[in-house]
């Protein structure tokens, strides 16, 4: 068994940021800007992060995770606290994340007036449920190509 101590920070933030969001499998909780930080103390790696909204339900599966990619390289002692301040941002998603997002299909966040659709770039789609697929996230269709699409709402 590994401790966290032989770990160094910079691979522990590595297994860390590997995490991939359950509802967004695209993208890694680093690109979704939730994983606030890690630290190791005392024999333990402590990763620190701040769900996307209150109630949030990925977050027990995010935890779960966390502590799953620890073990994987032999780290068993590890702490996820979550933290709801400051409360995340769209602004906190990188942009790598934005590309991945539009890759996959989903508008990234922006103001609403500008989504631009993922398929085709065309402007201007039509809101057809404030909710989507997750609560995070908006349904539109496309003006041009008529394709719905997930728009991950700004906040």
């Amino acid at each position: 068994m590994v401790t966290a101590p032989t770990i160094s920070i910079v691979s522990a933030r590595r297994v860390a940021a590997s995490v991939v969001d359950p509802e967004i499998p695209v993208l890694t909780i680093d690109d979704l800007g939730i994983l606030r930080s890690v630290e190791i103390n005392q024999g333990r790696a402590i990763v620190t992060i701040t769900p996307t909204y209150s109630g949030c339900p990925a977050m027990g599966q995010i935890e779960d995770d966390i502590v799953t990619a620890f073990e994987k390289v032999g780290v068993e002692d590890v702490e996820v606290e979550t933290v709801h301040f400051p409360a995340w941002s769209t602004d906190w998603i990188s942009e790598d994340g934005h590309r991945k997002l539009s890759e996959f299909g989903i508008a990234p966040p922006i103001p609403e007036p500008d989504v631009l659709c993922p398929r085709c770039d065309a402007s201007a789609p039509k809101l057809i449920a404030r909710f989507g697929s997750t609560a995070c996230k908006a349904l539109m269709v496309c003006s041009s190509c008529g394709e719905p699409f997930d728009y991950f709402k700004q906040f």
